[in-house]
């Protein structure tokens, strides 16, 4: 089970269905959704408002959410953050991608569909309409998401739900490292 933490007498909130990695953090106001995965070394601080993960999003490795004191995180129905990311009181809606190591600021919200690219710096406040890609430092629109990307993205979104149904499965079990290949 993963490092759970309650903070002001608040506990984490995980549903049965979602996967949470051993080595994730989740301290305080956090709830973790239905069909949900949170991977290894995710850290997830509701101390200072609530973080929320809805039905069947995937917050990949290393992946940070904070907020500012009274605001939330909200990642909405099967988006996802990618390796490293950072999301700082901010919204992801539907099916959103939020790529590598890019950061989320406070009261920015990423659109339906929308893509915020890997390494981009999304500002304070910024609202991405949905179906728009955004890149940079600062992010800036580039161009409308198709819907061959849709589809790329709702996969994504898929083997993660694959991974997730694995893992609870006991597909996914601490082992003994070989001494050679098999």
């Amino acid at each position: 089970m993963a490092f759970i933490y309650a903070y002001d007498d608040v506990v984490p909130v995980i549903d049965p269905t979602a996967f949470v990695h051993e080595t994730a953090v989740l301290i305080g106001d956090v709830i973790i959704g239905p069909e949900a995965y949170v991977g290894p070394g995710a850290s997830l601080r509701g101390d200072s408002g609530r973080i929320t993960v809805l039905r069947g999003a995937n917050l990949q490795d290393n992946v940070v959410a904070h907020t500012y004191p009274g605001g939330e995180v909200v990642v909405g129905e099967m988006a996802a953050a990618g390796h490293g990311a950072v999301l700082h009181g901010c919204r992801l809606g539907q099916l959103a991608l939020v790529g590598m190591n890019a950061v989320v600021m406070d009261d920015a919200e990423i659109g339906d569909f929308s893509v915020v690219a890997a390494m981009s710096f999304v500002k304070t406040g910024m609202k991405v309409p949905p179906r728009t890609m955004v890149a940079g430092v600062p992010a800036k629109p580039l161009r409308e998401v198709g819907e061959a990307e849709i589809g790329w993205i709702r996969e994504g979104a898929l083997s993660y739900d694959d991974l997730r149904r694995r893992a609870l499965a006991g597909e996914l079990r601490r082992a003994e490292p070989l001494t050679a290949p098999e």
